[in-house]
């Protein structure tokens, strides 16, 4: 009897202890944060302040809202993470057939657990930072939401590139103005035109850091032509750009994101700042700013 007093007081005790770890677990945001770009999709999964997990994939311009759940569920799994905890869900999307099939996927995979609307960024929703383009329509759900992400960890006259498919400048003042800003092609881009548009030129990897500016052979004058040019025109445009943000020469603070950033920041003397996740951090922004009173 003693020690089937014991046993009782010890499960009273653990289904006390599961309990609370249960009501303290539904309390905690699971946020489902998502950036599609035209080449690849990087989403990550916030735990309150806590970033939990991250995937970087290909962006599949046919896949349905269905094939969204398969795949992504799965990745759910795999870090541990159980779908029905996800309880908020923010899009940043410039391809538009895939921002209708990740709303699809929302709608029927995640509506019933959300505790807010699902938030699709573009230039109408609320950031906090006022678009002062011609036309504001025209500028992409990325560089709005990396834009304030960066306003919101520096408060100054900055620019952000952002190395994707194509590379963009956004430029930003003190005033919380976004001004606009420039678009390139991107290193991707640049590479499969030469090795598309020419007999001879092959398709090099960015592996290895050029020696000598000077290529020797072809595959280093590929890698000389990107890696030290592209850091050049990095350099060229800040400069350009920061005297039109700010013609007295105030403090630009220069921050690099997406895929390429790390690969060209040693090239490049302006970069202040690498953040592979600053479009990530801006959709959790945007996400917080926007959830007061958006019950579904």
């Amino acid at each position: 009897m003693h020690h089937s007093g014991i046993f009782h007081e010890y499960v009273i005790y653990i289904t006390f202890i599961l309990s609370r770890s249960i009501i303290h677990f539904q309390d905690i945001i699971m946020l489902l944060a998502v950036d599609v770009g035209n080449s690849h999709t990087v989403s990550g999964v916030f735990s309150d302040d806590r970033m939990v997990a991250e995937w970087r994939l290909k962006s599949d311009r046919d896949r349905t809202g269905d094939e969204l759940a398969i795949r992504y569920h799965a990745l759910f799994q795999m870090a541990g993470i159980d779908p029905q905890q996800i309880s908020g869900f923010v899009l940043s999307c410039v391809v538009p057939t895939l921002e209708t099939a990740w709303l699809s996927y929302s709608d029927r995979y995640l509506a019933r657990q959300l505790t807010s609307r699902p938030i699709p960024v573009s230039h109408k929703t609320n950031t906090g930072i006022t678009i002062s383009t011609e036309n504001p329509g025209e500028v992409g759900a990325d560089r709005i939401v990396n834009s304030v992400a960066a306003w919101e960890r520096f408060k100054q006259n900055l620019i952000v590139v952002d190395f994707g498919t194509a590379i963009t400048f956004d430029c930003v003042n003190s005033n919380r103005e976004y001004l606009g800003g420039t678009i390139l092609p991107g290193i991707g881009i640049s590479l499969d035109a030469l090795a598309g548009r020419t007999a001879k030129l092959p398709r090099v990897d960015l592996d290895k850091t050029p020696q000598a500016s000077i290529g020797r052979n072809s595959v280093d004058a590929i890698r000389s032509g990107l890696l030290i040019g592209f850091g050049g025109m990095v350099d060229r445009m800040t400069e350009k750009l920061a005297k039109e943000i700010n013609p007295d020469a105030e403090s630009v603070k220069v921050i690099g994101t997406g895929g390429m950033a790390q690969i060209i920041a040693p090239f490049s003397n302006h970069l202040d700042i690498i953040d592979p996740l600053l479009t990530l951090r801006g959709l959790k922004i945007i996400y917080e700013m926007n959830t007061t009173d958006n019950s579904p």
